[in-house]
């Protein structure tokens, strides 16, 4: 019988029939194959793996801390205002997700091809070309996204950082797309240090800035963040894993993306009509820009099927 009061454990039963139905899938698998351990295999997949773990830490510290640590040092409300809002840049974040485990096999198959480094670099491009798009779109429709997703009017009161904490989960998208070069160089403890670094900004800009600003700080803080780490992921790779990114352009699609939707929310006051307009424009500038590159991707993905 149905609990209210029990939802959070309902949660927890969930993911937890969820993973055995899945290992109860894979069991036949593993009772196909003779186990045995090989402590050079075993040394190698620590020696990429711990990292991992440790920047999987990091992430989560990046993700969650920033409220726990408002519920701890302003209100559990504020904390519940800024989380409902955060939530509406999940649609960055599943942008980011979906291409990501989508993209990291391909990336792993291409790089003993000749020459890897040039479909690394316009896997990119497109990445954020669609990402900026992404962005600008989220920001001009945000109202009516919050009316249907938010139902609270009180919890509209930070709709202010959602264009920021887009901007944020947009730079952990490019981040995720520039680590190529450590996870194929076999070098992940520079994604460990990396993360690190991140989580530790994070913490830091919160445990100062949040008696002053409120959740302003905890979004400031995500793009802080993340910016970092994305700029830092740049640096290491053009010195260990040279990729030949559009950086001129790259930059000028997030900026102007970014700063189509500021002032699309903050200086036309979130107006559909001005915000509209403003999606036509980039629209046909990246028309403008893109039109020869894009015709000719669409030809040869036609051509390989």
């Amino acid at each position: 019988m149905y609990q209210e009061d029990f939802q959070i454990q309902y949660i927890l039963i969930s993911n937890v029939a969820a993973s055995a139905f899945t290992l109860a899938l894979l069991l036949p698998t593993y009772f196909k194959n003779k186990l045995h351990f090989s402590s050079h295999l075993w040394k190698k997949m620590m020696a990429y793996g711990l990292p991992v773990l440790v920047a999987g830490i990091a992430f989560t510290v990046n993700e969650v801390f920033d409220k726990i640590l408002l519920t701890q040092m302003v209100s559990k409300e504020e904390a519940g205002i800024y989380g409902a809002c955060y939530k509406l840049a999940v649609f960055m974040t599943l942008y980011g997700t979906a291409f990501r485990m989508g993209v990291e096999p391909f990336f792993f198959s291409q790089a003993k091809k000749e020459n890897p480094q040039l479909t690394y670099a316009q896997i990119t491009y497109y990445f954020v070309l669609l990402g900026s798009l992404i962005l600008l779109s989220v920001v001009v429709v945000l109202p009516v996204l919050a009316d249907l997703f938010i139902k609270n009017p009180v919890y509209h009161q930070a709709l202010d950082i959602v264009p920021i904490v887009l901007l944020a989960s947009f730079c952990l998208g490019v981040y995720h797309n520039l680590s190529v070069w450590y996870k194929i160089t076999d070098r992940t403890y520079f994604g460990a240090i990396i993360s690190s670094l991140g989580a530790c900004i994070t913490l830091c800009v919160n445990l100062y800035f949040i008696p002053l600003y409120g959740f302003w700080a905890s979004a400031l803080a995500t793009l802080l963040a993340y910016g970092t780490m994305m700029t830092l992921s740049y640096a290491f790779g053009r010195k260990y894993y040279p990729i030949p990114y559009r950086l001129g352009r790259i930059l000028f699609y997030m900026f102007l993306s970014f700063g189509l939707a500021s002032l699309s929310y903050y200086y036309f006051d979130a107006s559909l009509a001005p915000g509209a307009a403003l999606l036509f424009v980039f629209l046909v500038l990246i028309t403008l820009l893109e039109y020869k590159s894009l015709k000719a991707l669409f030809r040869r993905e036609h051509t390989h099927y």
